[in-house]
């Protein structure tokens, strides 16, 4: 595999429109780049659960995915599954962002993903960060949407696992749902890493990328 590394990584931003979108899609990363380097700083905006027990579960969330990060989280009140009618205030919160952060690398949703909400914030945060590295985070879920990500970054089997048992500690309002269980978690990271070389992995959209070859 061809292999580029981040260089110079003190601020990150990482953004979610529900609860548990950041932790699903790129929670194995967070866990990787946080103990590699203590004192990150991690931006996090989430545009909805906002004010209850969502909220709860995912400061904590956020808290044991950025283990010695300086971890600065904002969730919003947004409605799940209305981004699109409310696309001012999205827009606000992620210029808001803009304002206080300059990150060197964003994890954000895919631009393709088939969730309106997941689909329209990935659309915003190029707006507001346009010269940026922007990874595009995959979400498993009912629609099968799953597509062909061209930027990976392998997990430890350790850090595979304790991705697995953070989001099931974490986030107990969502294990009614029939896909969210370990075997859907690592079954993903376990075929992300067959197609990187690796044990387990997760993979990122990329829709642009500056090189700098010439030293």
């Amino acid at each position: 595999m061809i292999r580029l590394g981040a260089g110079r990584l003190e601020r990150v931003v990482a953004v979610g429109a529900h609860c548990d979108d950041i932790a699903i899609g790129a929670g194995g990363t967070l866990l990787t780049l946080c103990r590699a380097r203590p004192g990150l700083r991690v931006d996090a905006l989430v545009l909805s659960g906002g004010g209850g027990e969502r909220e709860q579960e995912e400061r904590a969330a956020l808290a044991a995915f950025c283990p010695g990060a300086d971890l600065r989280p904002t969730v919003l009140k947004l409605p799940d599954g209305r981004m699109p009618a409310h696309w001012e205030e999205a827009k606000s919160a992620v210029e808001e962002l803009r304002a206080r952060t300059e990150p060197d690398l964003i994890l954000a949703p895919r631009t393709e993903d088939a969730h309106q909400d997941h689909r329209g914030l990935a659309q915003l945060m190029t707006t507001a960060f346009r010269d940026h590295l922007v990874l595009g985070y995959e979400i498993v879920k009912w629609d099968g949407d799953l597509g062909r990500p061209v930027a990976y970054q392998p997990l430890t089997p350790r850090i595979a696992e304790e991705k697995v048992h953070l989001l099931q500690e974490h986030y107990p309002s969502q294990r009614h749902r029939p896909w969210y269980d370990r075997e859907a978690f690592l079954g993903l990271a376990r075929i992300r890493g067959i197609e990187c070389h690796a044990r387990y992995a997760e993979a990122f959209a990329v829709t642009k990328l500056t090189l700098d070859l010439g030293e």
